[in-house]
């Protein structure tokens, strides 16, 4: 009995290791592994093993930002069962990573938490940190900015927006023929099936937490936006930087 009351203390309870094939990724790509459940000292019934993709990302409280936990996704990947004490058990699983999940620039931290769901006990945790790629698409306009245009990546973050949820924010510094034309250029990508839609926001004048970017993602007729289709990204980055470009120029002034 004292056993039983230690392990839903989280004491001599059963441990959970994902241990996946790979750690780096492409949005939309299946991750395979296998959850391995180590009893503890007593028997114990497992309801179901979840596994979580998690992130951080920056939100507005009170004008201030603070950093907070984000969940991105949830896989169920086994059901109820029972784990006898020291018995050792391996599920195996195959799960996509959502085609809109973050790349991990700027040291943002990407990871799957995996959780014992335990009944009248702490939940056993285990956390296994990734790397995931920027999407071709957005890569292709990333390339537009940088190399056509001639803008220099200056910050990378996922900050929260009540219209969107999270998004990633790319900012960047002027350069080129937009040096001293404008002070930054910020964007933010939206993938469908059909292509990319690229949110801007330039020359911003608002310095305060949040800025006018923040209140555009909640106001589309205050958004300036663009769409670019997948025959349009397959052309290359000058073709997607002539549209840029002009866009740019135009509301830049």
């Amino acid at each position: 009995m004292f056993k039983k009351l230690m392990a839903r203390a989280g004491i001599g309870a059963a441990k959970v290791d994902t241990q996946l094939e790979k750690l780096e990724f492409q949005p939309g790509e299946t991750v395979a592994g296998k959850v391995v459940v180590q009893g503890g000292e007593v028997e114990q019934e497992i309801e179901q093993i979840t596994i979580f993709l998690m992130t951080e990302a920056l939100r507005e409280v009170d004008d201030k930002k603070v950093k907070e936990t984000v969940k991105l996704e949830q896989y169920r990947v086994s059901g109820e069962f029972v784990i006898a004490a020291k018995e050792t058990k391996e599920i195996p699983f195959s799960i996509d990573i959502p085609t809109h999940t973050p790349a991990t620039l700027n040291r943002l931290p990407l990871w799957f938490e995996t959780g014992l769901d335990i009944p009248m006990a702490l939940d056993a945790e285990d956390r296994d940190y990734i790397k995931v790629s920027v999407h071709p698409h957005i890569d292709t306009v990333l390339q537009a900015v940088e190399r056509e245009l001639g803008f220099r990546l200056k910050k990378v973050e996922m900050e929260h927006s009540r219209r969107h949820g999270y998004v990633q924010e790319f900012e960047f510094l002027p350069g080129g023929e937009f040096r001293g034309y404008l002070d930054e250029l910020e964007l933010i990508f939206f993938l469908d099936h059909q292509g990319l839609r690229v949110l801007l926001q330039v020359d911003r004048k608002a310095r305060g937490l949040g800025g006018l970017f923040a209140e555009a993602l909640e106001m589309d007729e205050t958004n300036i936006q663009l769409y670019f289709s997948k025959e349009d990204l397959q052309s290359g980055s000058a073709t997607v930087a002539r549209e840029l470009g002009r866009t740019i120029r135009e509301h830049a002034k």
